[in-house]
């Protein structure tokens, strides 16, 4: 579950026990007399903290407050103070905070703060036990929300990360991640980042304040507040003089603080009374000379010391420091002595540790910059002697490596490869500062080149691959090693171009003299990448080959792949039948593999049943498939199947279900990435939801992401994001929209592939007919009603594809029996909206006729309509019955405490004190779902904690069970 060398990390840099430098408090532990100065000037943040205590401690939250400042403005005195503050009430408090040169151990600021205590949330036993699982950002972020729920029910938590601007992708992914996913828990996060960090921080920061996080920037103390630190300090009233001087720091606490010490140290303020004057003498007003000459009061050996460490990191074991010195640590006794007496460093015994980065940063300063990367190097060799991972001193190695290092290309490939699943883009960097190190021409460096584009291709950073990779692969390697790294990336860039991943395959097969396994291997993927792009015929032409280099290859993989993509190809040409056995056989094929099952088989068969009328089933196979990807902790496999099942369930008409389900697949983005066709299935399906219930919202954000997808250069999310356009733009009576936006399919219903969403929905291409009917576009209507008859004549064993012609054809003509019929054709279908939208359709038709069947028909759309949980529909028909003399109000479909069936399952499980991973055990869902129904159901029942909802739903059962008074 943690990433690589976290726990040995810990027992590095800790002594194998929790420490992190602070007394039981919270505040910096005391070196020879040395306290903290009361924080002065800060009230409003103060009163901010205690305000949002408050709430926690009546379980409300979450709580997120954002400080910013520039480095000595006070941001760990203040985070310290939150600390004390939250213990004093009775809370459980933690704190972390990024490192410099700790940015590739993922994930390490938040387990330093969860481990790092007398009571951890975490425990070292589990971790290790996750060490080896995949996915391991995905399924450590899990466990840790795990645990900081339990943490939760029993004690309000209070979490604070120090240097945000230093800390790694992982550590932000979960900061952006877990404080939405723990809403509802007392948990109260506050997070301290200098100014000017660098962009991917400053997104996680943005996001977190459009969530509602208080911000609060740290500006320079006024004069006043700069008289009180400084009476505080001298323990006396500060003369005009030593005011004058203190503007020198700028009004930053810290800052201020070296300089008064200074002047003090010196005998440049006398006492006369109770106020402080100054004397003759240089005012240090510069922060490293003030430094520097508290430097200059110790002996040689403690100002070798103090500069070696800074050279080496923020901390620093004393063992280590002795071998940098070669001395035993037992004659360091002295020095360290000497250096916890300047108030420079603070310290445990076992390490040392600079009481601020500024200080640290003066010192190193100081080194020539010779010096200072010699001792960088020798540091790294012993680090890694002594058995720290290599990814946790790769920043230490490529700052300091000469070009040809071979040592230093080593250590820095072996960090990338270690990084690469979960840091794909600390990867690519250190992957990039092994290829500064290599010399051109050198065979190491066109490898090299390969496994940076790789790398950067995983990380998304897709221009930056394409550009580098035309570098990395002209001639500078021999085809066979080409062809892998071209099929790595096809791999690859398929989570975020089908058209990359055909363009890599085809430059991979042009290459000589390839091996029969590897051929085939490309070819398998070539007919994916061109089928899930929506270039079906192109893809046809490429099965045969295929085909056959799997099998004379004897790959398995790759024949079961390629009979995936014909059972594709076969559902396109309408042949249902074909599709369906070609699927079977892929599927006993990849059965007979060792290793992770095949996704591709299983996710289209799912969707083949959905196709064919069988959508509950579909979804059955596909909750069979997750419980074994949730147990096997496939994460990747994970978010396929929660895609697929999001899609089918908004097939099948359960759209709150669906709703909850690709909202959890987008969740995901923070652990797994971003996935283009994942994303736009996830984005389509909510969309289609929005226009159902009537969500304007919802609608506008479909429409905006629809035309994100129009230009794509993927035919098939071309063809998505246009329908999911129309069908935005006819539910705001947009025609011109409309008009744009079906033409797209008008021009695919003739072609072999998708012309709608694809995989189709066959009951969609009467929606497209009515739609482009409203809108005027007859011949539109009438193309989509020939291409339903063309499929329906294909595949007569199947009642969903007579039903989808049918009900076209009478749109078009106003028939009234072919209307009926569609209603027999479509009764055992699970596609419950495309039922409930032909009975509609026929109820409105027979009361324009004046027949009393109309109001039981018109029923029966309703009774549909509300187990879907279509509110827009339900209004609709409603004010249809209403038209005709009949009022319905709620029925026995309507949903109990407005919440739906799943959400009613999941708050029954919240209120009982489960977590939501424990409900998600319960459930056979994934976490992430959990928290999606519970989302939606604090708003639907006015609360925003667990406590109140275990409340407000306890009086609502009490009242369901004793009824209406009276």
């Amino acid at each position: 579950m943690p990433a690589p060398g976290v726990e040995r990390r810990r027992s590095v840099r800790n002594g194998g026990r929790p420490d992190n430098g602070k007394d039981a408090g919270g505040r910096p532990r005391a070196a020879h007399g040395w306290e903290p100065p009361r924080i002065r000037g800060r009230d409003d943040v103060l009163a901010l903290v205690r305000n949002s205590l408050r709430r926690l401690e009546n379980r409300h939250g979450p709580e997120v407050i954002v400080i910013e400042g520039v480095p000595g403005s006070g941001k760990t005195r203040l985070l310290d103070e939150v600390c004390v503050l939250a213990r004093t009430a009775g809370m459980h408090a933690f704190k972390g905070g990024g490192d410099p040169e700790g940015q590739l151990a993922p994930m390490a600021p938040l387990l330093d703060a969860l481990l790092a205590t007398e009571a951890p949330v975490l425990d070292r036993s589990a971790l290790r036990a996750g060490a080896t699982s995949t996915d391991q950002r995905f399924w450590l972020l899990r466990e840790i929300q795990d645990r900081l729920e339990r943490a939760a029910l029993e004690q309000p938590l209070v979490i604070v990360v120090d240097d945000v601007q230093w800390c790694d992708e992982a550590t932000l992914a979960a900061l952006r991640a877990l404080p939405e996913r723990l809403s509802g828990h007392a948990v109260m996060w506050v997070l301290a980042s200098r100014g000017e960090a660098p962009d991917h921080v400053e997104q996680t920061l943005g996001r977190l304040k459009e969530a509602g996080a208080a911000a609060v920037s740290l500006t320079p103390l006024d004069s006043g507040a700069v008289a009180d630190v400084v009476a505080d300090l001298l323990s006396a009233t500060p003369g005009p003089d030593v005011l004058s001087a203190a503007r020198g720091a700028e009004g930053r606490p810290l800052l201020l603080v070296e300089l008064v010490r200074g002047l003090r140290e010196e005998g440049l303020i006398v006492m006369e009374g109770d106020r402080a004057r100054l004397v003759g003498g240089r005012i240090p007003l510069r922060f490293r000379e003030s430094v520097d000459q508290r430097l200059q009061q110790v002996s040689p050996t403690a100002q070798e010391l103090v500069r070696v460490a800074s050279a080496l990191g923020r901390e620093t074991p004393i063992g280590q420091l002795a071998e940098m010195m070669d001395r035993k640590p037992a004659e360091l006794h002295p020095a360290v002595r000497e250096a916890l007496g300047s108030d420079l460093m603070v310290g445990d015994g076992v390490h040392l540790r600079f009481r601020h980065d500024l200080i640290r940063e003066a010192v190193k300063a100081g080194i020539p910059t010779t010096v200072r990367r010699l001792l960088r190097r020798r540091a790294a060799e012993l680090q890694l002697r002594h058995g720290v991972p290599e990814v946790e001193v790769a920043l230490l190695v490529a700052e300091n490596a000469e070009p040809g290092d071979r040592w230093a290309i080593d250590v820095l490939r072996r960090a990338a490869a270690e990084l690469s699943s979960v840091e794909p883009h600390m990867a690519a960097e250190i992957s990039r500062s092994a290829l500064d190190l290599t010399h051109d021409g050198t065979a190491e460096r066109g490898l090299l080149l390969a496994e940076t584009v790789h790398l950067l291709w995983q990380s998304g950073r897709a221009a930056e691959a394409r550009t580098m990779g035309s570098k990395a692969l002209e001639g500078l390697l021999e085809s066979e090693a080409e062809g892998r790294i071209r099929l790595g990336l096809a791999m690859a860039s398929s989570r975020h171009s089908f058209t990359e991943a055909v363009r890599q395959c085809r430059d991979g097969l042009s290459l000589p003299t390839l091996s029969p396994g590897l051929r085939a291997r490309l070819l398998a993927m070539l007919c994916v990448a061109l089928a899930s792009s929506g270039e079906v015929q192109a893809a046809e032409r490429t099965l045969r080959p295929a085909l056959h280099a799997a099998r004379e290859a004897q790959n398995l993989s790759a024949e079961a792949s390629v009979l995936s993509i014909e059972s594709v190809v076969r559902f396109y040409h309408f042949d249902m039948d074909l599709a369906l056995r070609r699927i079977d056989e892929s599927l006993e094929i990849a059965s007979r593999l060792d290793g992770p099952a095949l996704s591709l088989p299983h996710l289209w068969r799912s969707m083949l049943l959905s196709a064919v009328g069988e959508a509950d089933r579909a979804v059955e196979l596909v909750d069979t498939q997750l419980r074994q990807a949730l147990t096997d902790g496939e994460a990747d496999l994970t978010r396929m199947l929660l895609m697929t099942r999001c899609r089918l369930l908004l097939d099948a008409g359960r759209l709150s279900d669906a709703r909850a389900e690709a909202e959890a697949v987008l969740s995901m983005v923070d652990e797994l990435g971003p996935g283009d066709f994942v994303d736009a299935t996830a984005r389509y399906t909510l969309g289609r939801v929005a226009r159902h219930r009537g969500d304007p919202a919802g609608v506008r954000a479909a429409a905006e992401h629809a035309r994100r997808m129009l230009g794509d250069d993927s035919v098939l999310m071309r063809n998505t994001g246009a329908w999911l356009g129309a069908l935005s733009a006819d539910a705001t009576g947009d025609l011109e929209a409309v008009d744009h936006c079906t033409r797209y399919a008008a021009e695919s219903f003739e072609r072999l592939g998708p012309a709608l969403a694809g995989p189709e929905d066959p009951t969609d291409q009467a929606l497209y007919v009515r739609i482009t009917l409203r809108a005027g576009l007859r011949d539109r209507a009438e193309a989509a009603t020939r291409a339903a008859e063309r499929r329906a004549a294909a595949g007569p064993r199947y009642p969903v594809l007579a039903a989808a012609a049918a009900h076209a054809r009478a749109l078009l003509t106003g028939d009234v029996p072919l209307l009926r019929r569609t209603v027999d054709l479509l009764e055992s279908s699970s596609h419950r909206i495309a039922r409930a939208s032909v009975l509609e359709d026929l109820g409105v038709a027979l009361a324009g006729e004046g027949d009393a069947e109309a109001v039981g028909r018109l029923d029966q759309a309703l009774e549909l309509y509300l187990e879907a949980g279509a509110d827009r529909d339900v209004d609709r028909v409603r004010r249809r019955l209403r038209e005709i003399g009949v009022r319905r109000g709620s029925s026995e479909g309507e949903r109990r405490f407005g919440l739906t069936a799943s959400e009613l399952k999941v708050v029954r499980l919240i209120a009982q004190g489960a977590t939501n991973r424990t409900a998600a055990e319960a459930l056979f869902l994934s976490p992430h779902t959990v928290s999606s129904h519970l989302r939606h159901a604090f708003a639907k029942l006015g609360v925003n904690s667990r406590v109140e909802l275990a409340r407000v739903f306890a009086e609502l059962e009490d009242e369901d069970r004793s009824g209406p008074a009276g």
